[in-house]
C-alpha cells in the first residue's frame, strides 16, 4: 500500500477525520499518551463530535485520567489502565540502583521499600505540593540528607517515584502542581508485572500509530522508556497478533486483525489544524518524514500549532482572541474547502468562531 494510504487509515482511528461520540478517557487512550505540554483539551476536543467543555478536568478530577511521568521523563496524561502498563515498562530500568543515583541520593536498593512507604504514607492524607512533600520528608531523620538533592523544585527522585506507581501529579492549587498517591484514583489496577506490561505496550502502540516500522517502536518504548534490548522480545511474544505489510514499498508492523481494513482504505487530502505537541506527530515522532517533512521538523519540535493535509504536516497556524492565521503553501478552491472544513473543526475544539486569514507558507 501506499503511504497516503497507511496515513489516511491512522488519522481515521485517530478521531481526525469522522470524529467520534467518545470521551476524553476513549480519545486519550486511543492515542495511548497526550504530552501534557500540549494543549490537552484541545487535542482532545478536536477528536470528538460533540465536546463537552471541561471534560478533561473532570476525568482527570475523578481518576478516568491522570498526570504522570512517562516517556523521556516528561508528563503525560493517560487512562489509569495504559500509565500502569507503560509504568512497569519504564520503571523496568531501575535507575534508582545506578551507583550514581546511589551516591547523589544516599539510597540504597534495600532503602526503597521503606522510602517508598514513608512517601504514600505522606500522601495519604491527600495532596502536597513538591515542597510540602518534600518538607514532610526530610522532617524525617531518615531522610533528611535528601535535603540539597530534592529541595529547589529538583523532580528527579520524585518522578522513579512515579515510575514505581507511588505517586501521581494531583489537582493544581494556587497555580501549584501538586501530588498525590495513585492508591486514590478510583481503578488504579497497580503496576503489573513487567512480562506481561511489555507485550501489552507493544501492542497498544502498534494499535495506536500503525503501521508501524521497528524503529518507530524503539522511538516510543526503546528510547520514550527506556526499554532496551527487551523490546526485540516483546515483540516476539506478540508476533501471532501482528502481521507485516509494505507501506511505500518498506516493511511495517500492525495488528493482523486490521489488515483488511487498512487495505481497503483510501488516502485522505483532509484539512486538520492541530496544537502544539499533538500526539499525531509525537507519537511516530517528528523524525518521521512520512508525516513530518524535513522543513516543518523545527516547528514540530518546538511545538508550533500544525496544519496536516492527508496526515502530512504542512503548514502552521496561530490564533488569537478569535483571528486564526494560517501559513501554508496550498492554493486552488479544492484546497480551500478542505481548510474550511479544517478551520470548522478547529472552531469546535475552541469552542468560538474563527475569522480566517490564510498567508503563504
Amino acid at each position: 500500500m501506499t503511504v497516503p494510504q497507511a496515513l489516511a487509515w491512522r488519522l481515521r482511528r485517530h478521531g481526525l477525520l469522522e470524529a467520534g461520540p467518545t470521551t476524553a478517557e476513549d480519545v486519550v487512550g486511543g492515542l495511548v499518551a497526550v504530552a501534557a505540554q500540549s494543549d490537552v483539551d484541545l487535542a482532545v476536543r478536536t477528536r470528538q463530535a460533540a465536546p463537552t467543555a471541561g471534560e478533561v478536568a473532570a476525568a482527570l478530577a475523578d481518576g478516568r485520567l491522570i498526570r504522570t511521568f512517562t516517556f523521556r521523563g516528561s508528563v503525560h496524561v493517560m487512562t489509569p489502565d495504559d500509565a500502569a502498563v507503560h509504568l512497569a515498562v519504564r520503571g523496568s530500568g531501575r535507575q534508582w540502583e545506578l551507583r550514581s543515583w546511589r551516591e547523589h541520593y544516599g539510597l540504597e536498593p534495600q532503602d526503597w521499600p521503606a522510602f517508598r512507604a514513608t512517601v504514600r504514607e505522606v500522601l495519604d492524607d491527600g495532596p502536597l505540593t513538591h515542597d510540602e512533600l518534600v518538607a514532610a520528608l526530610t522532617a524525617r531523620p531518615a531522610y533528611r540528607h535528601l535535603g540539597p538533592a530534592v529541595e529547589g523544585g529538583a523532580w528527579t527522585l520524585l518522578k522513579a517515584l512515579a515510575w514505581q506507581g507511588d505517586l501521581c501529579l494531583g489537582p493544581t492549587r494556587d497555580r501549584r502542581t501538586t501530588l498525590q498517591t495513585l492508591a486514590h484514583v478510583p481503578g488504579w489496577p497497580g503496576v503489573p508485572d513487567l512480562d506481561g506490561a511489555g507485550p501489552r505496550a507493544v501492542e497498544a502502540y502498534v494499535r495506536a500509530y500503525g503501521p508501524t516500522t521497528p524503529d518507530g517502536l524503539q522511538y516510543w518504548l526503546g528510547s520514550g522508556l527506556s526499554a532496551g534490548r527487551r523490546l526485540a522480545g516483546w515483540t516476539s511474544d506478540v508476533a501471532d497478533r501482528l502481521a507485516t505489510v509494505q507501506v511505500g514499498g518498506r516493511d511495517a508492523l500492525v495488528l493482523r486483525e486490521d489488515v483488511d481494513d487498512l487495505l481497503a482504505t483510501e488516502p485522505t487530502d483532509a484539512v486538520r489544524l492541530l496544537p502544539g505537541y499533538d500526539q499525531w506527530v509525537l507519537g511516530p515522532g517528528t523524525a518521521d518524514r512520512d508525516v513530518v517533512p524535513p522543513a516543518w521538523r523545527t516547528a514540530a519540535t518546538r511545538g508550533t500549532p500544525l496544519v496536516v493535509v492527508g496526515g502530512v504536516v504542512v503548514g502552521t497556524w496561530a490564533e488569537r482572541d478569535g483571528d486564526l492565521t494560517v501559513r501554508w503553501a496550498h492554493e486552488g478552491p479544492a484546497a480551500r474547502r478542505a481548510l474550511d472544513d479544517g478551520v470548522d473543526r478547529l472552531a469546535v475544539g475552541l469552542g468560538r468562531p474563527l475569522r480566517v486569514t490564510v498567508e503563504a507558507g
